[in-house]
């Protein structure tokens, strides 16, 4: 049969690509690439409305958000045209976190940036700004410049290598339907995103009805008792596992720290001696004793609880799972309450002296079903979303590398 050889180039840095693709800079496809600044620099003043003003939080997972946003008068904008942004322009942040990127949705038909952001307008006709987006939003771009990035307490990369970073560059079409192909997928991402947040707006709506007694479920009633939290719980403290006995190689069982409550992976493991009680096993509730007060009942590998981590045992005649929804937002409201300049801790005291009111324990079991079966909804939809994710991620190394060739 006959085949057909692609041939295919090295970028420096980045990879290979097909040989048909042009290597262009940024600055040969793109108007003068500038950065921002702070108006109130120049004298001008914040306003209570006008021109939005964005900074580096604009830019979120590849997407724009309003963020901590300002407005500055006309007249500032003016004076800062330099920096005006429109739909279809990139930015890029250069500061912090370098080499984020968004491309500005048509719903921002103006504003103006500040100096932790550049702006990358592209102004060639056989260019697709989308194309330039999603080739930009890769992880190995965002490699490159963290590689090439000066300053450690400020890390920063210049305009100057905005403007050098090299792209390869298909035929229009080409471009067009690779960017064609991705963005669909962001608007599945992002649908899904949307679906995820209505169905936790819902659950809390429950937890506020049902874990108050303002709603009551079919076939009970009666007043529910007015407790503290020492009534109905005992609190286990982790233990403060020596350091020597740390290795990330795998090796003993695996430290479940204040920072782990929310990972994804268990990186840091133990290899010394520990007791048996001290071992987090799925369907355990836990607690981060500093910063955010998290908690979470465990639905990974057993690993042993560190210091300044807490397990939560229930009395006999409590529901764990009526407990973990009842703790969810009472640690919410005293981590507001919690005044500090540094890390805010939590103390057994404080989780003790909770003034709850209990149901019956058949009554807490069927509120706590009711919220599992929530709380399992939302986890289903987070993993079609995290599916779309890995999708995107796999067509994105396919498409824009060329090893994938789209028909136009």
């Amino acid at each position: 049969p006959n085949t057909v050889k692609v041939h295919y180039k090295e970028i420096k840095n980045i990879g290979f690509v097909p040989s048909d693709w042009k290597i262009k800079k940024i600055s040969e496809i793109a108007d003068f690439i500038t950065k921002g600044a702070t108006p109130t620099t120049y004298g001008f003043e914040w306003r209570d409305s006008g021109i939005p003003f964005f900074k580096s939080d604009c830019i979120k997972d590849g997407k724009f958000v309003f963020g901590d946003f300002e407005f500055i008068s006309e007249d500032a904008h003016q004076a800062l045209s330099r920096s005006k942004i429109q739909s279809g322009d990139i930015l890029i942040s250069i500061t912090g976190e370098v080499g984020k990127v968004v491309i500005v949705p048509e719903n921002v038909l103006e504003g103006n940036i500040n100096q932790h952001i550049a702006r990358i307008r592209v102004n060639n006709d056989s260019v697709d700004s989308r194309f330039i987006y999603h080739w930009m939003n890769q992880e190995k771009v965002r490699n490159y410049y963290n590689l090439i990035k000066t300053g450690l307490a400020y890390p920063q990369i210049s305009l100057q290598q905005v403007r050098d970073t090299e792209i390869p560059i298909p035929e229009i079409a080409e471009q067009r339907k690779i960017a064609d192909i991705l963005s669909t997928w962001d608007k599945a991402i992002e649908l899904k995103e949307k679906l995820i947040e209505q169905k936790k707006e819902q659950k809390k709506g429950l937890m506020q009805r049902l874990l108050t007694g303002k709603v009551r479920l079919p076939g009970f009633e009666g007043e529910w008792e007015s407790k503290l939290m020492k009534n109905c719980i005992n609190i286990l403290n982790g233990f403060p596992f020596k350091s020597e006995f740390f290795n990330e190689r795998g090796e003993g069982m695996p430290l479940i720290r204040v920072r782990d409550i929310k990972a994804k992976v268990l990186t840091t493991f133990y290899s010394g001696e520990y007791s048996d009680e001290y071992i987090i096993k799925k369907g355990d509730v836990i607690v981060g004793m500093d910063g955010e007060f998290n908690i979470t009942m465990w639905d990974k590998a057993e690993g042993l609880l560190n210091q300044r981590v807490m397990k939560i045992i229930p009395e006999k005649g409590y529901d764990l799972y009526f407990i973990y929804q009842l703790l969810i937002p009472l640690l919410k409201k005293i981590e507001a309450l919690t005044s500090s300049t540094t890390v805010k801790h939590l103390s057994n005291k404080d989780v003790y002296e909770f003034k709850v009111k209990m149901p019956s324990f058949e009554e807490q079991q069927a509120i706590g079903k009711v919220l599992f079966n929530a709380d399992m909804e939302i986890l289903f939809r987070e993993r079609e979303l995290e599916f779309l994710k890995q999708q995107k991620k796999g067509l994105m190394q396919l498409l824009l590398t060329g090893k994938i060739r789209v028909k136009c």
